[in-house]
């Protein structure tokens, strides 16, 4: 399950683009700002008002930043699996980076009024 912030534009085109490169497509995806995402945070122990980017459960844990990033990447097809390879580099100095896009991010790419979710074949995938 990714989590992402569904009035931010960026964190809406990493949606999109997480649909196009997707290996398997077996992602499920739900807004932070929706009933199912502020239960998934609560439970995993994140403030219902988190919307810090993205966010993916996976196997009963959490991973949120840099982390959900690339293990995200890891499902994707040749070439933007490889990385995954950044894993290895400590969080926190990969988490840097990610804070300083989070802060500016509506700044630069803006936001919606409210969370749209992608219609057609997709739309099975949203909760």
């Amino acid at each position: 399950m990714v989590l992402f912030d569904g009035i931010c534009h960026l964190c809406d085109g990493a949606v999109r683009f997480i649909l196009k490169w997707e290996k398997n497509k077996d992602l499920k995806f739900a807004p932070l700002q929706s009933k199912h995402g502020k239960a998934l945070l609560q439970k995993h122990g994140y403030p219902e008002d988190c919307l810090d980017g993205l966010v993916l459960v996976e196997n009963m844990r959490a991973h949120d930043r840099s982390s959900a990033c690339l293990y995200i990447a890891g499902k994707l097809k040749f070439p933007w699996n490889l990385f995954l390879l950044l894993i290895i580099i400590p969080k926190p100095v990969r988490d840097m980076p990610y804070r300083l896009v989070g802060r500016l991010r509506y700044r630069f790419f803006g936001r919606k009024e409210k969370c749209s979710l992608p219609q057609g074949r997709s739309a099975d995938r949203f909760l």
